[in-house]
């Protein structure tokens, strides 16, 4: 079928992206889904620092590629060993596809997937299919999902479906902000009731590790930001605190376990710093290949300090997407309040510029029926 995509044609252009159009919106093929695969019609999709990670060069992705990883949306079609999910099903996409059989797939969500990253790497789906083409040329799909677009095919183990109930925006921002912000503070903080935490770094992760500490009831949340809106917002959202990082510094302020959500060394080395002794600091962000941090080893060592990498939140979707779900449904996790604000497919190149500005806490895509 037909279908209408953003696609990374170059990687490594000049900025403002919105001059530069290293995205273009164009039309593209779209094969029947395979045996374990599924085609579904996107509602909404966030955009993400990792799609700007590939558009600016710092993970390295085969092109031309279709962007997008972070969406929700309905199911049109099934493959034929495909037999859980129903047509009109709302699903959340999620960017890694777990085979279930491997050694990291056995430590329950502590490591990746290691056929589905393979399979991300390479831009393909998890049993080795691409389903993308443009005029004959094989068009590679972003991290199992390809979520910037009308429709996608992808794998039915990138797919967790959720009730009508749950908005699509909503929906999308489960699939990679909340479920890496929220999924690190249960999975790898796992603070105990009482104990504090500490956010550096407020996009769309940060923001969701910061609601879901609030919603979990832990003791004080401290913000940590360098723009004075989104301590503002993070105020607004609950935390009991919000500084930045100088104010962390020159405070002295620490918690019992800190995230850091910002890709940046010196976000990590403030977060590290900040964390008391006995505590988990635990970092979720994906900085340039190339990037060093200085950590204090005599540090880690004399005040018995865990330091811990977290990637799409140490979760098994299947297990804590609808948990969030539940959250939400609670009242206790507003997600919508994330959504910086909503924009048309045509506007992604404006979109990435206002990511790597960081002024945006998330930016979703809203496709119309």
């Amino acid at each position: 079928m037909q279908i209408t995509g953003a696609v990374l044609e170059e990687i490594g252009r000049s900025r403002p992206y919105a001059e530069s159009a290293p995205v273009s919106v164009t039309r593209l093929e779209l094969a029947e889904p395979g045996p374990t695969e599924v085609r579904v019609r996107i509602e909404a999709a966030g955009v993400c620092h990792s799609d700007l990670s590939v558009l600016d060069g710092n993970r390295v992705r085969p092109v031309p590629m279709l962007l997008g990883h972070e969406a929700a949306g309905r199911v049109e079609a099934v493959g034929a060993e495909v037999s859980d999910l129903d047509v009109g099903r709302r699903v959340v996409m999620t960017f890694l596809p777990r085979c279930g059989e491997c050694d990291g797939c056995r430590t329950g969500g502590r490591l990746p997937c290691g056929p589905g990253s393979a399979a991300n790497n390479e831009g393909r789906l998890l049993h080795g299919s691409r389903r993308l083409t443009r005029g004959g040329e094989t068009v590679h799909h972003h991290l199992g999902v390809s979520g910037f677009a009308t429709h996608a095919v992808v794998d039915r183990a990138s797919l967790v479906p959720v009730d009508d109930d749950v908005p699509a925006e909503v929906a999308a921002v489960l699939g990679c902000a909340v479920l890496t912000g929220g999924g690190a503070l249960l999975n790898a903080v796992r603070a105990e009731p009482g104990e504090s935490v500490m956010v550096v770094g407020l996009g769309g992760v940060g923001m969701a590790a910061l609601l879901a500490a609030v919603a979990q009831g832990t003791g004080e949340v401290i913000a940590v930001d360098t723009l004075p809106e989104k301590l503002e917002l993070a105020r607004e959202l609950g935390a009991s605190r919000a500084c930045t990082p100088a104010e962390v510094a020159g405070q002295g302020l620490r918690a019992s376990h800190t995230i850091e959500c910002a890709g940046n060394p010196r976000a990590l080395e403030t977060a590290f710093a900040a964390t008391a002794p006995g505590g988990r600091t635990v970092t979720v962000g994906l900085p340039g290949p190339t990037a060093l941090a200085r950590l204090s080893p005599l540090t880690m060592t004399a005040e018995a300090r865990t330091v811990i990498g977290s990637y799409l939140g140490s979760a098994v979707p299947a297990r804590d997407i609808p948990e969030f779900a539940r959250w939400w449904r609670e009242g206790r996790l507003p997600v919508e309040r994330l959504i910086s604000r909503r924009i048309r497919l045509d506007e992604i190149n404006e979109a990435m510029d206002e990511l790597a500005d960081g002024k945006a806490v998330r930016q979703v895509i809203v496709f119309d029926e």
